[in-house]
């Protein structure tokens, strides 16, 4: 394997379609789409809109590499990073989670899927308890959101998807014993332009103490 993999996340592979992430520069990566895209944090931030209908072409490997760095720069509890994700290409296994997930077409209809999985022992081994309920969930989550603004900077459109029966996910990822699936992310061009949702104002939110 090359040196940016441990071995791990290379045991941790399953096949083309389910790939896990691994360490790798984001900068090489991000170089080779600057030209693509221009757009700072808040911007990525205020773009960002939950995509239901995506274009029928395949999003570039290089962007889904791109994503995936990203989510691979989270931060995490300890930087166990006690999560795996697993990309999902496949048309059948796509159609699969799409089943699983309440019969929600637009998880089929995606041309990439992004599940993210808590690994809880992993966590655990450092924290405990609290590492296996709490932090393994937390470095998924944070991952996911890292995702969706990296995709939303490549000009692409993603959906966060939490409901899904979790047995049923593990069965089509195959995810070994113990592994958490914690949210779908469908990724690809938007063919909807949603307006923005509202927003609760801050003054209802923040608590200065």
């Amino acid at each position: 394997m090359g040196r940016g993999w441990s071995q791990t996340n290379a045991e941790r592979v399953k096949s083309s379609a389910f790939v896990c992430v691994c360490p790798r520069p984001i900068e090489l990566v991000a170089a080779k789409l600057r030209y693509e895209v221009d757009m700072d944090v808040f911007e990525a931030i205020n773009q960002r809109h939950s995509i239901r209908t995506f274009q029928r072409w395949p999003v570039e490997p290089e962007k889904l590499r791109a994503i995936l760095e990203a989510a691979n720069r989270a931060p995490s509890a300890g930087n166990l990073q006690a999560y795996v994700i697993y990309q999902v290409t496949d048309p059948a296994r796509r159609h699969a989670l799409a089943r699983a997930a309440l019969s929600q077409d637009l998880v089929a209809e995606a041309p990439a899927v992004l599940v993210f999985c808590a690994d809880p022992a992993r966590s655990a081994v450092k924290y405990g308890r609290r590492g296996e309920r709490l932090y393994a969930i937390q470095d998924a989550t944070i991952a996911a959101a890292y995702a969706q603004l990296a995709a939303t900077a490549l000009g692409l459109g993603s959906v966060w998807v939490g409901a899904f029966y979790d047995d049923a996910v593990r069965r089509i990822l195959d995810l070994p014993a113990g592994y958490l699936p914690v949210a779908l992310l469908p990724i690809g061009y938007p063919a909807e332009s949603p307006e923005p949702s509202p927003r609760r104002p801050l003054e209802q939110m923040v608590r200065e103490i």
